[in-house]
């Protein structure tokens, strides 16, 4: 059976070793970071029942994820600039797509691999095709690899991606300002009060606030712009003081609850600019390699990126498994599926987006929600 290498310790790549695993396929994890502690793993999650739930259940891991689950956080809000409630919709404890965050599904998909899986601080530097679908990876560290079956599994900027296609991700036009408060209820009680008890929407043409209550009376917000890259090149956000009040500056005249998420935040603000690929990125088939997660479909964040990179991994991985002796009908049969289903999340995200930030916003976004355009959960988590 064809060992697997994969580039890439993110969901997506740790669910493909994970499913790879339970049907006795090897698979080795090359990791760029250092540890599985050297940098935060980003924001909570929704986790859907038809997608990142079905990949959880590939992976045998469906006790653990529900014991993660952030309990009250599917309540959703979605105010307007002055801080009116436009829609509110509690959790149940019924829908289907509870919050996690995005470190403990990390973790429990790490302790679920056999030791030695993963290899640590081994940036790709480059790969070279070496013919009969076999690659050699070359690392930031010196060392090399040669690969049998190559997963880019490597996010946005993947370094296996030129392998098979032109691509690069383009500016979307949105970015992403992403602040912490702690403690909230204590020390900043109007912001969390504004924020509820789960997701914050408050959407407006061009720019809006939008933040999670996680665990621990954290709140984790995305402070929304249209803008350009040119703008935010112009703030030094080294300067913490001053690029906050650039920000808040934005946003003059809201309600201050709101715009304390901003102008209070107990961290330094984090740009993320939001690139995306074509909606309908495609590759020809190239023997020995293939991409997972946003190497393969990078898109706005709409709350199916995660999910859907597992999903490759796990479709993946059974698709191997499924192939014995013949990997490149495994990997038409993962990549056909892949590209449909991706091309129309894309597609989809791409209107969320607008949703949020277009002319139609907030109205455009609350009848969204409730259903007049197809109900959709999503979450803002862009890392």
């Amino acid at each position: 059976m064809t060992s697997v290498t994969i580039v890439g310790a993110g969901l997506g790549g740790l669910t493909l070793a994970r499913v790879l695993h339970l049907n006795g396929i090897a698979g080795t994890v090359y990791e760029a970071d250092p540890s599985p502690e050297a940098r935060t793993q980003g924001g909570q999650l929704d986790i859907h029942e038809h997608n990142g739930q079905v990949a959880l259940e590939a992976a045998g891991l469906l006790d653990e994820f529900h014991a993660i689950i952030h309990e009250g956080g599917q309540a959703s809000r979605v105010l307007d600039l002055n801080g009116n409630v436009l829609l509110e919709e509690p959790d149940h404890g019924t829908g289907g797509r509870p919050e996690v965050l995005r470190g403990d599904l990390r973790r429990i998909l790490l302790e679920a691999l056999p030791p030695e899986t993963v290899k640590w601080g081994k940036k790709l530097s480059s790969v070279q095709a070496l013919g009969d679908g076999r690659h050699e990876l070359i690392f930031a560290d010196g060392s090399s690899v040669h690969s049998e079956l190559l997963v880019g599994a490597d996010g946005a900027w993947s370094k296996v991606r030129p392998l098979l296609s032109a691509a690069q991700p383009d500016y979307v036009g949105a970015t992403f300002i992403e602040t912490y408060l702690y403690d909230a209820d204590n020390r900043h009680p109007a912001a969390a009060a504004a924020v509820g008890s789960g997701g914050l929407f408050v959407p407006t043409p061009g720019k809006g606030i939008f933040a999670h209550r996680e665990a621990g009376g954290v709140l984790h917000s995305y402070i929304q712009l249209h803008c350009t890259a040119e703008w935010v090149a112009g703030i030094d956000f080294n300067d913490s003081a001053t690029a906050l009040a650039q920000v808040a500056a934005e946003f003059d005249g809201w309600a201050p609850a709101l715009t304390a998420l901003i102008t209070d935040a107990d961290t330094a603000p984090a740009p993320r600019m939001i690139h995306a690929l074509p909606d309908e990125h495609r590759w020809d088939r190239i023997a020995g390699v293939t991409l997972l997660g946003d190497a393969a479909h990078l898109m706005a964040p709409s709350g199916e990126g995660a999910n859907l990179a597992m999903l490759d991994g796990a479709e993946l991985a059974k698709a191997i498994a499924s192939h014995p002796g013949d990997i490149e009908a495994a990997l038409s049969v993962y990549e056909e599926a892949m590209f449909s289903r991706s091309a129309a999340e894309a597609s989809d995200a791409r209107q969320i987006l607008d949703l949020c930030l277009g002319e139609s916003a907030p109205f455009g976004l609350v009848h969204f929600l409730t259903g007049a355009l197809g109900k959709q959960d999503f979450e803002s988590d862009p890392s």
